[in-house]
């Protein structure tokens, strides 16, 4: 296999590893009542609550408007609260409801489980090393255009 057909066949295998994750995490999200796009968002959440909106877009990669209409869902949902921020009245500041913190324990239960049932048949050296190397790759892309 040439260089040339290594590189297409990395980038293919992660785009449909990528939606074949995503694609079983949705399957196992429909009891819940949300998706995965709040789900994200709750994850993100709860590792700083309190964030400013615009924060939690640039972490979620989405643009501002997008993120306001999935936190008015969230919202209506009961899953988050938006708070005015003492120092800037143009920024709201996140924080997860009651409800979403008890949700929090069982969904990362779920996605441990689909992680798991992803690595099936890895051994510990095996996963260490899957994990090591795309690590490396994400290093190599966070640098952006620095190869060229």
């Amino acid at each position: 296999m040439s260089s040339h057909e290594s590189t297409l066949n990395f980038g293919a295998m992660l785009t449909d590893t990528s939606r074949l994750l995503r694609k079983r995490f949705d399957q196992r999200l429909r009891f819940t009542g949300s998706t995965r796009a709040q789900w994200h968002a709750i994850f993100k959440i709860s590792k700083a609550e309190g964030m400013k909106q615009a924060e939690l877009a640039d972490a979620l990669d989405v643009e501002p408007i997008t993120l306001t209409r999935l936190l008015d869902r969230m919202e209506e949902g009961g899953w988050v609260v938006r708070q005015t921020d003492p120092n800037d009245r143009r920024a709201r500041l996140l924080y997860l409801t009651e409800k979403a913190h008890e949700a929090l324990a069982p969904m990362r239960a779920l996605a441990d489980d689909l992680y798991e049932e992803a690595l099936h048949g890895l051994d510990k050296a095996e996963r260490d090393q899957l994990m090591h190397l795309l690590s490396r790759v994400r290093t190599n892309l966070s640098k952006g255009d620095d190869h060229e």
